[in-house]
């Protein structure tokens, strides 16, 4: 039992890149592009902004999941699927807000091929001030040519 609920957490977890891709892609440059537009601008306008709204949105699915699974006992496997979404929501946290975006200062020499690349594939992201002529809408996958360039550094 204990690996099927590993399995869950991990696939969730993994689902959630080609979901966070989707809703990139499609919905926040897309019908949602008024609450991510502030995200991409150079005026930032103090801590929060708009493009914040999305952290509940994604947050709902995974408090409900795990919600239902401790709530009721035969839905144990919601409980895993809403820890990997919960995860992934952790990951995007560290990842996004604070390692790519720095919304906390604090030293971050960073020399790592990986983190390099997930960097730069951001901020190739970040230099459409627009909602059109998008690329890298993902957030830990990292195409090929980043992480080539970005091994090749050194």
């Amino acid at each position: 039992m204990i690996v099927l609920n590993l399995f869950l957490l991990i696939f969730a977890f993994v689902c959630m890149e080609g979901v966070a891709w989707f809703a990139h892609k499609y919905v926040m440059h897309g019908f949602l592009w008024i609450l991510h537009r502030d995200h991409h601008t150079r005026d930032k306008g103090g801590f929060f902004q708009r493009n914040d709204f999305f952290f509940l949105l994604f947050a709902a699915p995974g408090i409900l999941l795990l919600y239902l699974g401790v709530v009721y006992q035969d839905l144990t496997s919601c409980l895993w699927v809403g820890g990997g979404i919960t995860l992934y929501g952790l990951t995007y946290l560290v990842v996004h807000d604070l390692f790519i975006h720095r919304r906390f200062k604090f030293p971050q020499r960073v020399e790592n091929p990986y983190l390099l690349a997930l960097r730069r594939a951001h901020r190739t992201h970040h230099k459409h001030l627009g909602k059109e002529d998008g690329e890298c809408f993902g957030m830990l996958w990292v195409a090929r040519p980043f992480l080539a360039e970005s091994s090749n550094r050194k």
